[in-house]
């Protein structure tokens, strides 16, 4: 874990900062390249978990094609087992463009060694 007595490393907000930018931006092997290749990614849609980036490659094109997400990092701290947790905006509209939903939520992220290793809802 890259954490410091509870503070983020800059290394650890710019990683999260491109997952959160090639996302929206749909740029599927950008966002691959920020996570480990055994990432334990959380299936928000379906539930469980998705392993590898195959995995969350296949989730992501399932989500994509049935909704727009969009997702903006409001503030980012890391807990007291090194953590790291994102409180994110996110909007999520269907293909036409209506407003499905507009919320906070929180996502909790390992990184091991510059990549993601595991990402949770809270």
């Amino acid at each position: 874990m890259i954490y410091i007595r509870g503070f983020l490393m800059l290394g650890d907000m710019k990683l999260l900062e491109r997952l959160y930018e090639r996302f929206n931006a749909r740029d599927m092997e950008a966002v691959l390249a920020t996570m480990h290749a055994d990432v334990i990614w959380a299936n928000g849609m379906e539930g469980g978990h998705v392993i590898g980036h195959d995995g969350v490659r296949n989730y992501w094109t399932r989500q994509w094609a049935m909704i727009d997400p969009h997702v903006e990092p409001a503030s980012f701290s890391a807990s007291v087992e090194g953590a790291i947790v994102v409180e994110v905006h996110q909007i999520v509209r269907d293909l036409k463009g209506k407003l499905l939903s507009d919320k906070m939520v929180g996502h909790i992220f390992s990184i091991e060694d510059g990549l993601i290793l595991g990402a949770h809802g809270n």
